[in-house]
Order: C-alpha cells, then structure tokens, then sequence
C-alpha cells in the first residue's frame, strides 16, 4: 500500500508547530509521520511525542520518531527511524520488540544489510537534490529505487527533494512510500500541499 510519509522540522515550517503540521498533514491524507527535531531536549521530544502519539492514534496513523530509540518507547509510538549515526539497527530491534524499525540506506548494499539486521523498511535517498539535509549525500535518483526495491522484501520509502513535481517519477520507479519534508512542512497550505502529494500517490495504486 503506497502511503505519504511526512517528517516535522521545526526549523522549516515558518513558525507553526509540530502539532499543527502533523495535524494539517493528516488532514491531507499522510498516513505516516515522523517527529524531527535536532534541536530538542530529550524532556521537549517526549512531551512533543506524547502529544503527537495521542492525535496519530486517533486518527489511525502511523507515527515514527527519528533518532531516539529511547524517546520512541517513552511515548509508545508506533516505531523509531535510524540514521547510520544511530543506535545500531540490531539493538534497537531487541528494545523496540514488535514495533517499526526504519533504517535509512544508500544503496542496495545497505538495504540488504539493514534487513538482516532487523530493519522494517527502508529509506533510500535522497532521489533528488535536497537543502533539507546538507550531510544527506550524493543524489541516489530514481534508478536507485528500483534496485533496492529488487534486493529487499521490505516497504521501500524514497525521500529527499520530492515534490509535486517529480513524486510521480518516484512512484512509478516502485517506491512503496514518498517521504517529505519541506514540500509539505514549508508549504503555505500544508493541508492543501499534503492532498496534492497523496493524490498522486493514489493516481498510481
């Protein structure tokens, strides 16, 4: 099932909170989201994420926190999103149980090993050029989806510079998800910006 991913950015939503974005990115059809924040104390991520928690699972979405395998247990989110800085995928695979683990991959390489490792999904990216993340490392492109998506049998998210103008390349290179940030959380309308994106997505199941 193809699904709109969506990260918060404290740093890029143009002064409007994590709880209005997720609150307007849910009314736009996400069905995942994620709490990102790299400037927030460990007690500011977990009264974030308990809030987030309680909306995410009223309105029956999945919610991820980045990073903080710790955070994610404290508020009983749905599961945790790993970087290659991060704790290794192995041990937090045996602390988060049957929740989501999420690893963020390269290559193909990657992939497989994250799988092996405990890894739910994957995220390769970025696809396109992106500001967001300035270590995020060389363009990955579309071609880079369909190769992961042959060495692994888990859902893979493509992420990194994906807008309304080229989430349907991204789809129809097989991704299972597109996940965004600033083409939703910067946007003026983040409702409006969000429902764009998932009927695309939708366009393509």
């Amino acid at each position: 099932m193809r699904s709109l991913y969506v990260l918060t950015d404290p740093n890029l939503s143009h002064g409007r909170s994590h709880v209005e974005i997720v609150r307007e990115a849910i009314a736009g059809g996400a069905e995942i989201v994620q709490l990102r924040d790299k400037s927030a104390s460990t007690r500011e991520l977990v009264q974030i994420g308990e809030t987030l928690r309680r909306i995410t699972h009223e309105a029956e979405v999945v919610f991820i926190v980045n990073d903080r395998v710790d955070v994610a247990l404290a508020v009983e989110a749905d599961g945790v999103h790993l970087g290659a800085e991060d704790m290794p995928i192995g041990h937090a695979r045996r602390l988060m149980g049957r929740r989501i683990v999420g690893a963020s991959v390269d290559n193909e390489r990657e992939a497989i090993r994250a799988v092996e490792e405990g890894a739910d999904y994957v995220a390769i990216g970025p696809i396109f050029p992106t500001t967001t993340k300035p270590d995020a490392g060389p363009v990955a492109g579309v071609d880079m989806i369909r190769r992961v998506k042959e060495a692994v049998d888990v859902p893979v998210v493509a992420i990194g510079g994906i807008n309304s103008l080229n989430a349907r390349q991204v789809i129809e290179a097989g991704a299972d998800s597109i996940a965004v940030i600033s083409a939703v959380v910067s946007a003026p309308a983040v409702r409006r910006a969000a429902r764009v994106l998932t009927e695309i997505i939708k366009s393509h199941l």
